[in-house]
């Protein structure tokens, strides 16, 4: 493939990414019904259910069980109590650490198979069980019902996981977070005698339950419980037309795909691209900006990769789109010192390429398909990775800028990818405050991950070095972390790092758990205490009792 169809190869694997739907203590009952399955060490599955995508984290379970129905979840997790077995849960597999393949796990709790979308009359909500992954979700509610929720594109990720840490995708800018929209979610929890139950949690005041539904907009997965379903319907919607109650995605979107090879780059075009890039999200940021309905990944590669990459996808049926979209690319191009004419295709299918940008007019669900399924690093199986993030509030300074250009452009780590994601945040993720989900940080421009993915074990040191260099370096000012101030605003669960609770990377006064959730990590607490008093849901970031 030529560098253009490369794209996406380059530090994608971050869009869309979640934990998995929870860690606990669990394991089958013998009672359990007739639709669970089970795979043990001497089983030919074993080996491909004990690790996720990330090839860094294995585990040796003494089992693997894959539920169907929330009363199969109750018996696994009851007998996991009553035999004292430690569990994790997997979701979509996509997790970023060691929270749900690690040493101390025993059984596993595989929740693939309960992956139904549905409409649910009696609560006039979709409902979607906790093993579904995104594409599924996104397939079954555009293709029967004309409707979405604002998720992550890559296409495998579970909603187990990313729903509860937040969730954020392409439509983001202009429908929120997926939590935006979510009504309701059922748990299977442990109450202080060890009795497993399931609970379903509502967003009405007036549910007693709304403190656990509250954890599981923004926590992360791993905390309260194993999530069995989630349902979905945008607060305010009105009406018994399912069309009605959850966001309409555009018709059609234009998809751009930029890439401009090393050797054009100079370092003040790369400090420029940066800078414009930065300043143009914080014009933007707002719900009254033409470009609310406009999703960018920048994407600065390391060299080694070739390119520094871009995509951006913009409803097409907004007035005056192509003239957006073409002004937005040709201040690319002048920040970075190139030059190029870039240009949209007028019909349905169509393509324009030019220089450094090729972009298409696509319906809505191919163009979702196309960019949840292209990139290799979204979606390789054998590969392994390290990665950390960060919220930002402002674009980067140019001294932060100036030390990504010299990690980026050093010889590369045996890396199949190094470099940066930059998506864009912003628009009605900042219309709702900082307490009413549990996602803390609502008013920040945009997510910076920080990655790097290699096949050799032998190379792990070397590039869990680059990474932690490269994020020591840009946060230097705050202690190795992005602290929130002014600038930054903390870290994205969903994309988790260990290393924020190790001293040695992280030398600021604010703990691991205030960068993900700031002033809710005390209202966390509460819910832990509440519905989780015996620690049975934890994994090394889980929320404290």
């Amino acid at each position: 493939m030529n560098r253009r169809r490369l794209l996406l190869t380059g530090s994608g694997a971050a869009i869309g990414v979640g934990l998995a739907s929870g860690s606990a203590t669990a394991a089958p009952t013998a009672g359990a019904t007739a639709g669970a399955v089970t795979v043990t060490p001497g089983d030919a599955r074993y080996a491909d259910l004990t690790s996720g995508l990330n090839q860094r984290w294995v585990a040796a379970p003494e089992r693997i069980v894959l539920p169907t129905t929330t009363r199969e979840v109750v018996a696994m997790v009851q007998d996991a109590v009553d035999r004292k077995k430690r569990i994790s849960i997997r979701g979509g597999g996509h997790c970023f650490e060691d929270f749900v393949f690690n040493s101390e796990v025993e059984v596993v709790i595989n929740m693939s198979r309960m992956n139904a979308v549905s409409f649910d009359e009696e609560r006039q909500a979709f409902a979607v069980e906790g093993g579904a992954t995104l594409l599924r979700v996104y397939e079954s509610l555009y293709e029967g019902w004309g409707v979405t929720i604002p998720g992550g594109a890559c296409y495998s990720v579970g909603v187990g996981g990313h729903v509860s840490g937040g969730g954020y995708g392409m439509l983001s800018r202009a429908h929120g977070l997926t939590v935006d929209h979510l009504d309701a979610v059922e748990v299977v929890v442990v109450d202080a005698s060890g009795r497993a139950r399931s609970v379903v949690a509502g967003r009405d005041p007036a549910d007693p339950n709304r403190d656990l539904f509250w954890a599981h907009t923004g926590a992360g997965g791993g905390n309260f419980g194993v999530i069995t379903k989630y349902w979905f319907r945008t607060p305010g919607s009105t009406g018994t037309d399912p069309g009605a109650l959850l966001p309409r995605p555009p018709a059609e979107v234009y998809v751009t795909m930029a890439s401009w090879p090393w050797e054009d780059v100079s370092k003040a075009g790369f400090v420029g691209l940066l800078e414009f890039y930065g300043s143009w999200l914080e014009r933007h940021k707002d719900v009254s900006s033409p470009y609310k309905d406009m999703c960018v990944w920048l994407m600065p590669n390391h060299q080694s990769a070739g390119d520094i990459a871009l995509i951006a996808q913009l409803d097409a049926t907004v007035p005056d789109a192509p003239r957006l979209l073409t002004d937005f690319l040709t201040g690319l191009n002048q920040a970075l010192g190139v030059s190029d004419t870039p240009g949209v295709p007028e019909r349905t299918g169509g393509t324009h390429r030019s220089t450094y940008a090729t972009t298409q007019r696509l319906p809505w669900l191919r163009a979702t398909r196309y960019v949840g399924t292209v990139s290799p690093t979204q979606t390789d199986p054998n590969m392994r990775g390290k990665h950390k993030s960060a919220y930002h509030r402002r674009g980067l300074t140019r001294q932060q800028i100036e030390a990504v250009y010299e990690h980026l452009t050093r010889s590369p780590q045996n890396a199949r990818i190094a470099g940066l994601v930059m998506p864009s945040t912003g628009g009605r993720i900042a219309e709702v405050g900082p307490a009413a989900t549990a996602v803390a940080q609502r008013d920040s421009i945009m997510k910076v991950t920080y990655e790097a993915y290699w096949y050799d074990e032998n190379d792990d040191a070397a590039n869990i070095a680059w990474v932690r260099g490269v994020y020591a370096d840009v946060y230097a000012g705050t202690g190795g972390v992005p602290v929130p101030d002014e600038r930054t605003d903390g870290c994205y669960v969903n994309y988790p790092d260990s290393d924020l609770g190790d001293p040695r990377y992280n030398r600021s006064s604010v703990p691991w758990h205030d960068l993900y959730f700031k002033g809710n990590y005390r209202r966390l607490r509460d819910v832990k205490r509440r519905w989780d008093p015996n620690d049975v849901f934890r994994h090394r970031q889980s929320v404290r009792a």
